[in-house]
């Protein structure tokens, strides 16, 4: 039996594409106008659709960012995933960090500041820092497989899984504190170079992230 994945559908594409489109409509007007200024029929006005059509994708205006969100979550953690097996984890972690917050294009800068804008919104709303941190924590689960193949059959399920927390955490912590300053999106205060500070000091002292000068680890429990 064939393990390929298999290609999304026509249909599944557009679904896809029209729920970012709705996302990137509520992450604008909700950056100019606020959660509470900005109604579900807004969003759809601005996105081109149906208001039946926004109810079909999304259960409040506040989830109807959850696509973009997802975006750069699956953004970072395909960059790890195409680490190879035997790196080493904390570089592939620093790497993949890194290089998921950069700005290469005026694309990526514009979509760290909607990022911005949503966040600082959120701020003043729990029902869209509920779905920031709901993508936050979707995201830490579907990275546990990632970090545990790369780690290797001798880690623990507890380390690979505090490693997961604390790599999702550098990327969310950092783009929290980047959105209450008024620092570029890239050079010094960027998102790249907080989650990588937030990065090393959150895994400072994890065992499966300490160099080993044999290739070996320490004995558990020591």
């Amino acid at each position: 039996m064939s393990t390929k994945p298999t290609s999304p559908s026509l249909t599944e594409r557009r679904k896809a594409a029209t729920q970012l489109d709705i996302a990137h409509a509520a992450a604008e007007l909700f950056a100019t106008h606020g959660p509470d200024g900005t109604t579900a029929e807004d969003i759809a006005r601005h996105a081109g659709v149906a208001l039946r059509t926004f109810y079909r994708y999304f259960r409040s205006k506040q989830d109807a960012v959850s696509p973009l969100l997802v975006v750069g979550a699956d953004r970072w953690r395909a960059l790890l995933e195409a680490t190879e097996p035997g790196a080493a984890l904390a570089q592939a972690l620093e790497a993949a960090v890194a290089q998921a917050l950069s700005v290469p294009d005026e694309e990526a800068a514009r979509a760290l500041l909607r990022t911005r804008g949503l966040l600082r919104a959120a701020a003043e709303d729990p029902a869209l820092r509920a779905v920031w941190y709901r993508v936050n924590q979707e995201s830490e689960e579907r990275l546990v497989p990632v970090v545990a193949r790369l780690a290797g059959q001798d880690a623990e399920p507890l380390e690979v899984r505090l490693v997961a927390a604390a790599a999702t955490d550098a990327i969310r912590i950092a783009l929290e504190a980047w959105a209450g300053t008024e620092a570029g999106a890239e050079g010094p205060g960027s998102p790249a170079v907080l989650a990588v500070r937030c990065l090393s000091e959150l895994t400072g002292g994890m065992r499966l992230l300490a160099p080993q000068s044999d290739g070996a680890r320490k004995p558990r429990g020591t």
